[in-house]
């Protein structure tokens, strides 16, 4: 894939995790605790897949996509361990939500992981748009 291919698949990418992270929030709003837990890992999982397209690099498994990222961005300090464990939680949390019979989760619970979501995806944003310019 050609570099600006690639930029142009991170920020469609990365659009898309803000476009989740809207997501969430009008899930809360209505109420959707469960589908709001679900669209905030989606723009953590699309925000590391923005990041993956700069490398021309993709898995089919969530699980590789995410060891990838510990492997390549948090083990090499490119980013703080604390995006790893937001990672490690929106994923867990929305297992949870989709998979588990009567998990119940609150208000609370999802507008941290929201705010998460939103704090992850803005550091990645930032990190690509010096990556774009440095292309």
């Amino acid at each position: 894939m050609l570099k600006q291919e690639s930029i142009e698949l991170s920020k469609w990418r990365i659009e898309k995790a803000k476009s989740s992270l809207q997501e969430s929030q009008n899930n809360i709003d209505d109420e959707s605790y469960e589908a709001s837990a679900n669209r905030s890992y989606y723009a953590v999982f699309h925000a590391i897949r923005a990041l993956l397209a700069l490398e021309g690099v993709d898995f089919k498994k969530h699980s590789s996509v995410i060891s990838y990222f510990r492997e390549n961005y948090i083990k090499t300090l490119i980013f703080d361990k604390e995006y790893s464990n937001i990672v490690g939680k929106a994923f867990e949390v929305r297992g949870n939500a989709d998979y588990q019979d009567f998990f119940v989760i609150s208000k609370e619970e999802v507008q941290e992981q929201l705010n998460n979501a939103t704090k992850f995806v803005n550091t990645i944003e930032i990190y690509l748009q010096e990556k774009y310019v440095s292309k």
